[in-house]
């Protein structure tokens, strides 16, 4: 069992009750913005530790908070696995390791995703400029509440883009879907809408004469939860080796072999 407490925004109750998996219901502690927001968290982390517990973070919030959520971790000695992307992410990764905290940052939490991102980096520095004079367009589909552009659209660009060579494929020219009707023109089905994360790469030879296309369909939330489950129990295993090297992210999961 957790420590069940989260972070919430303001307006929201004092707690909410949650259903779990197996069909029980859990009462959870809702922390406020606000002058006492550092000391109750710092209270719960206290009391679980207490109890014996690894206590440790799971963030998937608005982007728009990745950076203040980084510093009230560090500030609590809060060790935390984060899956939200956007923010300052330079600025994220520096607050982290002058804190010295112990932590798992990763724009996308599911494994085979991260699998096959790592395979498009090799083989992006193995072979650079393999699709030159190829055009490149990026679509990319998530739920309605998602506000940025995937971080996965957004890493693939650098390697597709040593591929193709030439003049750089801007970020700025993803197109994201976020309205119903285009998204299911896109082929989400209706039922995944208000959770799905679907992307197609497709690189162009200059007459049109060739066509690579690489894509990824999610449908629903399961396959990044697995990957945060894999992610805390790799970081609470590096917290309990007191590993020298103390921010990670899902690719030292997958190179260490520890999923279930």
């Amino acid at each position: 069992m957790g420590v069940e407490v989260a972070l919430t925004g303001e307006g929201m109750p004092a707690s909410a009750e949650v259903e779990k998996e197996d069909g029980g219901k859990i009462q959870v502690q809702l922390i406020a913005p606000g002058p006492d927001t550092e000391q109750q968290l710092k209270d719960a982390v206290e009391k679980g530790r207490a109890a014996g517990k690894t206590v440790i973070a799971i963030d998937f919030t608005h982007p728009t908070a990745v950076n203040k959520n980084a510093e009230l971790y560090c500030k609590v000695g809060l060790p935390f696995v984060m899956g939200t992307t956007g923010g300052d992410r330079e600025a994220l990764h520096k607050v982290v390791t002058d804190a010295g905290l112990y932590c798992l940052i990763a724009p996308n939490m599911c494994k085979q995703i991260v699998a096959f991102q790592a395979m498009m980096d090799n083989i992006s520095s193995m072979y650079p400029g393999a699709f030159g004079g190829y055009g490149l367009k990026i679509t990319e589909s998530h739920q309605s509440g998602k506000a940025d552009t995937s971080g996965t659209a957004k890493a693939m660009v650098e390697y597709l883009n040593k591929l193709k060579g030439g003049e750089p494929f801007p970020v700025e020219d993803i197109t994201k879907l976020r309205e119903a009707p285009e998204q299911e023109a896109f082929g989400v089905p209706t039922e995944a809408l208000k959770g799905h994360a679907w992307h197609t790469y497709t690189l162009t030879s200059s007459d049109g004469s060739v066509i690579f296309e690489f894509k990824h369909n999610v449908c629903g939330r399961r396959t990044y939860a697995e990957g945060v489950v894999d992610a805390v129990h790799f970081l609470a295993a590096r917290i309990h080796a007191a590993s020298d090297k103390k921010l990670f992210n899902m690719i030292d999961v997958l190179q260490a072999g520890e999923m279930n």
